[in-house]
């Protein structure tokens, strides 16, 4: 099981949906959003914080330490890479606000799902792949990623 949950940015003009991998952290991990507007004034601590295309996310490594202890993988360590990257405290799809994002994109396929079931799949899957490789270009860390950290 996964929660959702919705997180404010510093300045409150924006949010983002993150995904908890197996519900492992709480909420409480993330202790400060910055969106792109607002990470300018964010002072960046790599031991706590990660950047993805103009956000940071400050998570609570005390929090996140304290509760990763019973499911990490031998040898790794719980650093904010970590927790992004394996899905443990990350966007709630490819980007901060793709759960909204998408769901917009794929009401111009959903037209054909009835009527034209061929061609809802395969526009579909155009769509997705071209989606990905924008996502990648525009510097999304999980769209441009390969093998998640300490993958074995």
């Amino acid at each position: 099981m996964c929660m959702d949950h919705a997180v404010v940015c510093s300045c409150g003009a924006q949010s983002a949906h993150f995904h908890y991998r197996d519900s492992v952290l709480p909420a409480e991990a993330v202790r400060k959003l910055y969106c792109p507007e607002c990470s300018a004034g964010a002072a960046f601590d790599p031991l706590t914080m990660i950047r993805d295309n103009g956000w940071v996310i400050e998570y609570d490594m005390e929090i996140a330490r304290f509760m990763m202890h019973r499911v990490q993988k031998p040898g790794s360590q719980v650093t904010p890479d970590y927790l992004f990257d394996e899905g443990y405290c990350t966007w709630n799809g490819m980007t901060p606000t793709d759960i909204i994002d998408s769901a917009r994109e794929r009401q111009k396929i959903l037209k054909y799902a009835k009527s034209d079931p061929k061609k809802y799949f395969d526009e579909f899957k155009v769509w997705g792949i071209r989606r990905m490789e924008r996502l990648a270009r525009e510097g999304w860390r999980k769209a441009g990623e390969g093998e998640p950290v300490n993958s074995a």
